[in-house]
């Protein structure tokens, strides 16, 4: 739409200015037209199926030029089909290839076309609007090709309903009592959605290699966190603490080289530093844990995302979730961790980024021993992900999650009031407004539970990762 300026004038609120400003200008349009045919141009006219026509002078038939022969632009921004002399006072064609010009003109044409469904609620006081004929005024056009939203529609619709009965719940706490009763709530609700965990078999843990660093030394292990189901982890223990010392469980996101990646190597060895010691396992399909194997002992799928996909959804179809289990290869590396005579089990956390992340939430929930935790770059709110479209592998969808009202910050809350700090990133695809409005919930609860203290938000400024500020 090119008016002069005109469209500055409209007070946006109705459709029936915009509708009388097109008018207007196809009326302009055909009048630079007909005094182009008058001319003696040729021009090519666009029918409505999209063929072409050519014309010599005389103008049209009707006197005026419908939108299937508006197919000239001078320089203020109109299309051109002409291919002869310059008329006077016409401006000289931008393009001569007819090709072009079509192409042109579908774009200008079909974006106004398609702007009008969603400028209909708007009103207007120009004065376009005053001189146009009320036939003027298109009817309100129906959304277009509908079909591919439905589902996506559906499922927010269903986001929505369960955050809100969640909303519900939180708000009707009112006493120490009512907090209380909320955080068995969670946890039962928690126990429903991941179902039973299997019986704790012998560990069978094996250290395999130490290497001696300025500070700390790093065993590389592995055990069993279930029969001939082995879990890889490197144990970072101080060599300048006195015993018994804190413990984190470390677990790593989707890193192909699992705990290999740097950022998953320097938190752990910066709690070594700080005097904790860290165990950091690596997730099943990542690194030493490749579950689908090509004649080099890789993975031949690629590891992480499409193995954990790979095995996840097979596990649906059969009333597992394979979220549970790398929640219990946590708790399997914990058990060994708490066999370890330097760790104080009163004081044992966990942490993880991204997909370690996922697996720290979903800990927080399932694993009463830990006494404190940090997810990174993971916790928001299943509406924020869903109104995204944000992607997520199967070990990301607790099952029947959204029928049990629960939500990230629940399995935050099944810990309360332990403390927890939610590690988000400004500029991370997990958004950052639904780690605050999970806080908030949080926040809320701890109150309740006189420890308003122990729930903290931090907020780097770097895109998705388990970057230095966070640390």
């Amino acid at each position: 739409l090119r008016c002069s300026g005109a469209i500055l004038a409209i007070d946006i609120t109705n459709g029936d200015a915009l509708h009388a400003l097109i008018a207007h200008q196809r009326a302009h349009v055909a009048r630079a037209l007909a005094a182009e045919a008058d001319a003696g141009e040729t021009h090519f006219a666009v029918r409505r199926d999209g063929s072409r026509t050519t014309e010599r002078g005389g103008g049209d038939d009707e006197g005026t030029c419908g939108l299937e022969k508006l197919t000239t632009r001078d320089r203020a921004g109109w299309l051109h089909g002409k291919e002869t002399r310059k008329a006077p006072g016409i401006h000289q064609p931008m393009n001569n290839s007819p090709d072009s010009s079509r192409r042109d003109f579908l774009h200008t044409t079909g974006l106004t076309a398609l702007s009008l469904p969603f400028l209909g609620g708007l009103r207007a006081t120009s004065s376009f609007a005053a001189d146009a004929p009320a036939k003027n005024a298109a009817a309100e056009l129906p959304p277009l090709n509908r079909y591919p939203r439905m589902m996506q529609d559906w499922l927010v619709e269903q986001v929505r309903a369960a955050e809100a009965r969640g909303n519900a719940r939180l708000e009707s706490l009112k006493t120490k009592a009512d907090a209380e009763a909320y955080v068995k709530s969670v946890q039962e609700r928690i126990r429903q959605s991941f179902g039973p965990m299997p019986e704790r078999t012998p560990l069978n843990a094996k250290i395999t290699r130490t290497l001696e660093r300025d500070g700390y030394k790093i065993e590389n292990i592995k055990f069993m966190s279930r029969p001939g189901y082995f879990v890889t982890g490197n144990f970072y223990l101080p060599t300048n603490r006195k015993t018994p010392m804190p413990g984190v469980i470390g677990v790593c996101g989707h890193s192909l080289n699992g705990k290999a990646e740097k950022a998953y190597q320097s938190f752990a060895q910066g709690l070594a530093r700080q005097g904790m010691a860290c165990f950091l396992t690596d997730p099943a399909g990542q690194r030493g844990r490749f579950q689908y194997l090509n004649e080099k002992l890789g993975s031949r799928l690629g590891g992480g995302t499409s193995e954990h996909i790979q095995m996840g959804n097979p596990q649906t179809l059969v009333g597992e979730f394979i979220g549970a289990w790398m929640a219990w290869d946590g708790i399997r590396a914990l058990d060994y961790l708490l066999t370890r005579p330097e760790i104080d089990p009163q004081h044992v956390g966990v942490t993880g980024n991204s997909g370690g992340g996922t697996q720290s939430t979903w800990l927080c929930g399932v694993e009463p021993r830990f006494t404190m935790a940090a997810p990174a770059c993971f916790v928001t709110t299943f509406l924020r992900n869903v109104e995204n479209e944000l992607p997520a592998d199967t070990e990301q969808c607790p099952p029947r999650c959204l029928a049990l009202d629960l939500d990230h910050s629940d399995f935050l809350a099944a810990m309360a009031p332990k403390p927890v700090i939610i590690l988000s990133q400004e500029k991370d695809f997990f958004d950052t407004r639904g780690s605050a409005e999970a806080y908030e919930r949080l926040r809320r609860l701890y109150t309740l539970l006189g420890k308003p203290e122990n729930i903290q938000l931090q907020v780097g400024p770097d895109p998705h990762g388990y970057t230095q500020p966070n640390r």
